[in-house]
């Protein structure tokens, strides 16, 4: 079995009711279906006077019997009717056989349908939700390495594929099998020589047909690698339309989308021609097979008289609905292929190791009542080291700058306090606990985040603010909205706090999405601060509003505060200077200016006001 449906198993599990179900009413449909090109028999027979006279009503000698009792009955019931009451009653009767038993192979096939579907929407859902669950959990790291339009690609494309795909399996193994083996065994009552010709052909179209499906899957991948590609390129048009438009790259990018989806269409034509050609030849196979068998079977009618016109002629209907569901079975054996490529993909991310997660024993901490240490830390995203042998204490209290020139990594720190990432070697610790020894959740939940780029979503002001306690007030965020000087915009809007702020904030101006980031931080009401470039982006009079709410925000609460620009931390109460993972100067504002070294060269470079 392929590895990646026993990984589906659990998911399918769950819905083993309707599992069962479905293949009860499809051993019923493949059932009443064979009966219905059975019941044709008596129907031709009275058609053509051709039904045997039987006057007195058989009896039963077992089921090694059935097939002569159950011809003798119907000839028994056909004889009454006619000589009672009339050619046309008998044939209404046969022909009311017939209505019935098409009746009950389409109810059973509805029932089967609605218990395929169950199970199929259902494990949709609950791929989906463990997709997401995993996504969302895996460390910042992950995505710095992979395209963010490969893994939506996975989650909306592969994950339909699998749905679309996989569940063909049920009609693969049930359905469809037990319509070919109910119609070949009525088949062999009907005619053991002819069934035995029409075996001859079956090897030869299994070979022919699984020939023309090899290397689907492998075809499947590379066309679902490419449409993430391609996903990612519009993803990161739309994200930087500015960019593009301001610099006239429309044209490359229109080329470098428009050579991915000419891949793609490549690829998807190639697969879809295989999957085309699975159902007609297929089906022609079966027609030669039928005509091959018209040629031999007219002998035995017509010549050695040992089959009835009426039984070969339903003979060869019931060859022809094996080509119905020998054309489902060829057909869904390439989606399937084209299914394990989707599932391939999909666990791969299923899979794909969290290294930052808790420890078995982490330890709850709600306070913060000493200092944060950075003890001799080493960290590099990839070869070389971007801290150093880096040690820093950060006492409750206090407000700490970090400044230097980009890449001496200022913001790495940020990421290594927030265990967005882990250190190499050394430790940090939280009033002496290393933070890798604390719950995620517990850590974070002691520190607030505002970043250089204002992350707002597509929502209401209140729910961008809430974010961190889901529960606040309207009170609660209206008094955080005043002490990031943000109130003074948010109460002039239509709907106030309840106004929509657009895809990513894009309604508002940077200076409010900043301040509204500001105003989430302090509902928060963490002890500490952590504030990554918070004014960089900003014009000076957003600045000032920006940074009088940082003020405001940072009173009475430990901070770390990464700065470019230096006009924002000259009230700091210990100011760092890096330079290459490695710190260089360590002071106050004026004890820096004092030493004429690397932090006044900076202050030299930028205009104070």
């Amino acid at each position: 079995m392929d590895i990646n449906l026993k990984k589906l198993i659990p998911f399918v599990s769950k819905y083993k009711k309707h599992i069962y179900l479905n293949v009860f009413f499809n051993i019923f449909y493949a059932l009443f279906s064979t009966l219905l090109m059975v019941s044709m028999i008596p129907t031709l027979n009275v058609l053509f006077g051709l039904n045997k006279k039987v006057h007195e009503a058989p009896v039963y000698k077992g089921i090694g019997q059935i097939k002569g009792y159950a011809e003798e009955y119907l000839n028994y019931k056909i004889t009454v009717l006619t000589e009672v009451n009339g050619f046309k009653i008998a044939l209404l009767f046969v022909i009311s056989i017939i209505i019935i038993t098409a009746f009950l192979k389409n109810v059973t096939n509805y029932f089967a349908s609605y218990h395929v579907t169950r199970l199929r929407t259902g494990v949709l859902r609950d791929l989906r939700k463990n997709l997401y669950a995993k996504i969302i959990n895996l460390p910042v790291s992950f995505y710095s390495e992979k395209r963010k339009g490969d893994v939506m690609a996975r989650m909306l494309g592969d994950i339909n594929d699998v749905q679309n795909s996989f569940f063909q399996i049920l009609e693969l193994v049930v359905r469809e099998p037990l319509t070919i083996i109910f119609s070949i065994v009525t088949m062999f009552i009907i005619s053991p020589t002819l069934t035995f010709f029409v075996f001859g052909f079956i090897p030869v179209s299994g070979i022919i047909i699984s020939r023309i499906g090899k290397n689907l899957k492998a075809k499947s991948v590379k066309a679902q690698n490419e449409n993430g590609i391609f996903i990612s390129i519009l993803d990161e048009t739309l994200g930087g339309l500015k960019v593009v438009k301001g610099y006239n790259a429309e044209n490359s990018f229109i080329e470098k989308f428009n050579n991915s989806i000419n891949r793609l269409l490549n690829l998807s034509n190639s697969i879809g021609n295989k999957n085309n050609l699975a159902s007609p030849l297929s089906e022609f196979l079966g027609i030669v097979t039928i005509a091959v068998l018209l040629w031999f079977g007219a002998q035995l009618v017509v010549e050695e008289h040992s089959i009835s016109s009426a039984t070969f002629i339903t003979y060869i209907a019931l060859a022809y609905t094996i080509l119905t569901p020998a054309k489902s079975i060829s057909k869904a054996s390439y989606q399937v292929k084209t299914g394990l490529a989707a599932a391939e993909r999909v666990f791969t991310l299923m899979d794909e190791e969290n290294t930052i997660v808790d420890l078995p024993n982490a330890a709850e901490k709600e306070t913060f009542e000493e200092a944060i240490r950075l003890e001799n830390i080493n960290f590099r995203y990839k070869k070389d080291n971007v801290l150093d042998n880096f040690s820093l204490t950060i006492p409750k209290g206090k407000t700490v700058a970090l400044v230097g020139q980009s890449g001496s990594g200022k913001s790495t720190i940020a990421n290594l306090l927030t265990r967005f990432y882990d250190v190499n070697e050394g430790k940090i610790t939280l009033d002496g606990i290393d933070i890798k020894s604390l719950k995620m959740k517990s850590l974070r939940d002691l520190m607030g985040l505002v970043t250089q780029d204002s992350i707002l979503f597509n929502d209401s002001i209140k729910a961008n603010i809430a974010l961190g306690k889901p529960n606040a007030t309207d009170e609660e965020i209206i008094e955080a909205l005043k002490i990031a000087n943000a109130y003074e915009f948010v109460k002039d809007l239509p709907e106030g706090i309840h106004t929509n702020v657009g895809d990513s904030g894009n309604r508002l101006s940077g200076g409010q999405k900043q301040r509204l980031s500001i105003a989430r931080a302090v509902l928060k009401n963490p002890p500490i601060m952590i504030l990554d470039e918070a004014t960089s982006a900003l014009d000076t009079e957003s600045e000032k509003l920006v940074q009088l709410a940082l003020e405001n925000m940072m009173q009475n609460r430990t901070s770390v505060v990464i700065a470019h620009r230096l006009s924002t931390i000259q009230k700091a109460d210990t100011i760092v200077v890096m330079q290459k993972g490695k710190i260089v100067e360590q002071g106050t504002h004026d004890e820096l200016v004092a030493l004429n070294g690397t932090y006044n060269k900076l202050v030299m470079m930028q205009s104070f006001e």
